[in-house]
């Protein structure tokens, strides 16, 4: 393993992730066998074909890369379980890290170390959408980093985020694993934002840095979801407020269906041409590729960024709040911030009644009214005599999550 760590490496010159693990494992002609029977699993390739896996990898570092992904994209123990293994989620982390680890060592030498990066995929339950609870999510991830960090990776991935809450479960979680572990590796944090220009949930990335920046994550970044083209306005924002490290790995274009088959028409040179203009006219300093890049993608890359020195810029972290769809600054021009205060038992008779009455429909109603009449944030109190405010919170702020863009400010005893 490099002493060189990976941030100060970062730091030094633009830094190259790997392309699309995924896209290379299609290339290979593999059977259900190859998969021990679990179709679409490529995760269990890391056991079954590891030399496939370790193949993949090398060819991304004779490509020029510095850091490449583990193949453990979808290996929580929520989408293992789906395949009947979640039993094997520590395990299968910890030899895909140790597999990448190997083929980074092999490759490094003095003049490029080389790194290996976690990959902690966004799992196929939300919990904003109430597919998961918040606390069995996290408790999901936790086996993952605790494999990973044992497999010797160089810094964890939280990448493809598609929910806000579902993001912050991972981070927790790999908080936790770091201090079951005794030690803590760099957090990348990666959003996905979709051709609608928002998360598939709604945030768009002014919301979804407002939201997480407070975690202080080392890195925030961008990946997938479309080609380097249609990125560069979220780019723009991302190099404004997104702190000291900013990455972006996009996909080689748009997916085009042929033949039932999903493609990505961008080629090299062009993927290449897109993206070294993130390093230089938004002060991007870590780049790779996603669905759709190739080792020939990340060739061309390296070699256009290899000169390159990333545009300074300065990250602004203004004063802000947000919910799932909607960032609101605390320092509103004219002033004052206005809370609204009528979604409170305490401070509402109208709001009292139907909380008695067990009318939340109702009590929904005077949110939105609050938000329609040009409040900023909404406070919110469901404490009241002889009931409990925990269940009545519980009910009530995932409805308001969905149907109201207020920033909540929760007022509880």
């Amino acid at each position: 393993m490099s002493k060189l760590k990976l941030l100060d490496q970062a730091r030094r010159k633009v830094v190259v992730l790997d392309g699309g693990m995924g896209t290379g494992i299609q290339q290979v002609p593999l059977t259900l066998d190859d998969f021990d029977g679990l179709e679409g699993c490529n995760e269990i390739l890391v056991a079954t074909r590891p030399k496939v896996i370790a193949d993949i990898h090398g060819a991304f570092f004779a490509a020029g890369c510095d850091v490449v992904e583990t193949n453990t994209f979808g290996a929580n123990g929520v989408v293992l379980a789906e395949y009947g293994i979640a039993h094997r989620t520590e395990e299968l982390n910890r030899i895909a890290a140790k597999l990448a680890r190997d083929v980074a060592d092999e490759y490094s030498t003095p003049a490029q170390p080389r790194f290996v990066l976690g990959s902690v995929g966004p799992g196929t339950r939300l919990p904003s959408l109430g597919h998961i609870s918040f606390d069995d999510l996290e408790l999901a991830f936790r086996s993952q980093f605790a494999g990973l960090l044992a497999g010797g990776v160089d810094a964890v991935c939280i990448e493809t985020c598609q929910d806000i809450l579902q993001t912050k479960a991972a981070f927790f979680a790999a908080r936790a694993a770091f201090k079951s572990a005794g030690f803590s590796v760099p957090i990348f944090l990666s959003v996905t934002i979709e051709t609608t220009g928002a998360m598939l949930l709604g945030s768009d990335v002014q919301t979804a840095l407002a939201a997480l920046r407070p975690l202080k994550p080392d890195v925030l970044g961008m990946n997938c979801g479309t080609g380097p083209a249609e990125m560069i306005q979220h780019v723009s924002h991302l190099s404004r407020f997104g702190g000291e490290h900013i990455f972006t790995m996009p996909n080689a274009g748009l997916p085009v269906n042929r033949d039932g088959m999903l493609t990505y028409d961008l080629t090299p040179d062009e993927f290449a041409d897109i993206v070294s203009r993130f390093v230089t006219e938004h002060g991007v300093g870590i780049v790779g590729g996603c669905c759709g890049t190739t080792p020939e993608h990340l060739r061309a890359l390296a070699n256009k960024v290899e000169s390159l020195t990333p545009r300074h810029r300065v990250a602004y972290d203004e004063p802000e709040v947000s919910s799932l769809y909607a960032t609101v600054a605390l320092h509103q021009d004219p002033a004052p911030l206005i809370v609204g205060e009528r979604a409170n038992a305490n401070g509402s008779r109208k709001f009292k009644e139907r909380l008695l009455d067990e009318d939340f429909d109702g009590m929904l109603e005077i949110a939105q009214e609050q938000e329609s009449g040009g409040a900023h944030v909404l406070d919110v109190s469901v404490a009241y005599v002889d009931r409990n405010e925990g269940v009545d919170m519980n009910r009530f702020v995932p409805m308001l999550a969905q149907s109201v863009r207020l920033p909540l400010m929760i007022d509880s005893t």
